[in-house]
Order: structure tokens, then sequence, then C-alpha cells
């Protein structure tokens, strides 16, 4: 097996990059969801919610910020001194205010108030204690430093859909694209379609991680990432094939047992 591609988000929900490299942290790739977006009350807005959030692209240059999106010019984002409190899913995290402009920025595309924060300091949140060790950190993912999906898995998934369209009579679908799921790495040559449930330690290169839980999906996974509208799919798919514990099921999560560097092509190896 290989590392097919490698995926960051400078700020949660928002749109993504690829990278030919990267540098594995203890808390996830470097630069990865370290800024988040609060509405008006202080809670942390996603795409869920606001799918026009996807519109803005994030492009992190060394230290630099910068949000670009089809709205308005550029604009280079500068943290202010304040810092408040927000529930990162249950979680109270310490997080730096970003300043007026870049919430007049944000605030505008979100078509609501909004203000842009920052994690300056990626020891301060634990992930959950049922899945990792007590000194295990996590950025602002939603609850692991890294999500990994593989292509047979998609694969799959999608001959599952386009059975499904036929089924009810309807014309078979375009195949979902790896980005729904908003992965970090992607495996490729898996011998099986989600092998990966199976897996408990992975290398990747030469960097080693723990399996922490399978990854449960939301209504994210079903917003088209061209015209930020919602569908019916992956979900009732998943509904059929892949449901369990109450919901559904796609990608696992992984834990870095120490900092290193990955690459796209690097070798994969079940531990």
């Amino acid at each position: 097996m290989k590392l097919a591609s490698i995926h960051f988000y400078p700020v949660k929900s928002t749109a993504g990059h690829d990278l030919p490299e990267a540098e594995v942290q203890p808390w996830g790739l470097a630069g990865d969801r370290r800024y988040l977006i609060v509405d008006e009350q202080g809670k942390v807005l996603t795409a869920r919610e606001e799918p026009r959030l996807l519109a803005c692209v994030p492009v992190l240059d060394g230290g630099t910020l910068t949000l670009t999106g089809p709205h308005a010019a550029p604009l280079p984002v500068v943290p202010d001194s304040w810092t408040s409190t927000v529930d990162v899913w249950r979680t109270p995290v310490e997080l730096t205010d970003c300043g007026d402009d870049a919430a007049r920025w944000l605030s505008e595309l979100a078509g609501q108030p909004v203000r842009l924060k920052w994690l300056d300091d990626p020891t301060r949140r634990p992930v959950n204690p049922e899945y990792g060790h007590p000194e295990d950190r996590v950025s602002l993912a939603d609850g692991y430093p890294l999500l990994l999906t593989s292509t047979a898995s998609l694969a799959r998934l999608n001959d599952w859909i386009v059975e499904g369209a036929l089924e009810r009579g309807e014309e078979a679908p375009e195949p979902l694209p790896m980005r729904r799921f908003r992965p970090n790495v992607v495996v490729d040559g898996a011998a099986t379609s989600f092998a990966e449930d199976e897996w408990k330690r992975v290398r990747i290169g030469e960097v080693d991680f723990r399996v922490s839980k399978g990854c449960d999906r939301c209504v994210l996974t079903t917003i088209d990432t061209a015209t930020y509208t919602k569908g019916k799919e992956p979900i009732r798919t998943l509904s059929r094939h892949r449901k369990w514990d109450g919901k559904v099921w796609f990608g696992i999560n992984l834990i870095p047992d120490g900092p290193g560097r990955i690459a796209v092509g690097d070798s994969i190896t079940i531990l």
C-alpha cells in the first residue's frame, strides 16, 4: 500500500489543500485546523450549519494566514491580543481572536456575524481519554489528530450508491470525490474495501500511528463542494451498509506516536 494523497485544512470547515509532503506533529499535520469560526453567541460554526464557509480558501504561508474567497479581496489575518474560551465539542479551549477585519470578511461570506479564532498553543486540547493517552493532544479537528481514508473503500461506497440509484429507478450519479470526507491521508492499494476497520497501528513512511477509533460521519459529507448544496448521499447509502451503534462510518482516526514527515508515495505498513 502507498500514501496516495495528503490534505490539510488551515481553518476548520473551510476549503482544504493537497500537499506533496507534510510534517506530522503530535496534534496533527502542521498547520491543520488551527483556526475556527464562531457565531455571534461564541459557538463553533461549521459548514454543517453554513455551507458557504466552504467557499473560503485559507492560504497558509509560513506563519501568515490569508483568507481568499469569491466575495472580497484576499485578507491577511493578524491575530489580536485578547482571548476567549470556546466550547470545542464539549471541551473548553482558550483561543485567540483574529481581529475585526477577519470578522467582517467572514461575516460577509457567511451572511451572519462571525469571528475567527486561533489556537495559538496546540497543547491545550486533549483527545477523548476513552480513545487516547492522557498526554495526547489534538488541534481543532473534530476529535483526533489525523483522519485516514482509502481509495478502495470509496470505490465500494460509490458502487453501492450506484446500485441503490438503479434499484430506485434513478440515473446512476457521478462518483463522490474523496474531498467530501475531508481526510488528511488517503491510502491506495488496500487489498479489500474497509480493511482499515481492523487496523490497530499503522506506519506511514517512518511515522507510526495508533488507530484511536473509526470515524462516524455527519451531514457535512452530503454537501456538494462545488454548489454548497446538501443532498442525501453518502449518508443514505452508509446508513444501509455501514451503520452500527446508531452512527454511520467511513475512515479511521489516527494519533501519531511521535513527530516526523510523510510524503505522497510513502509505503504504508499495518503493524
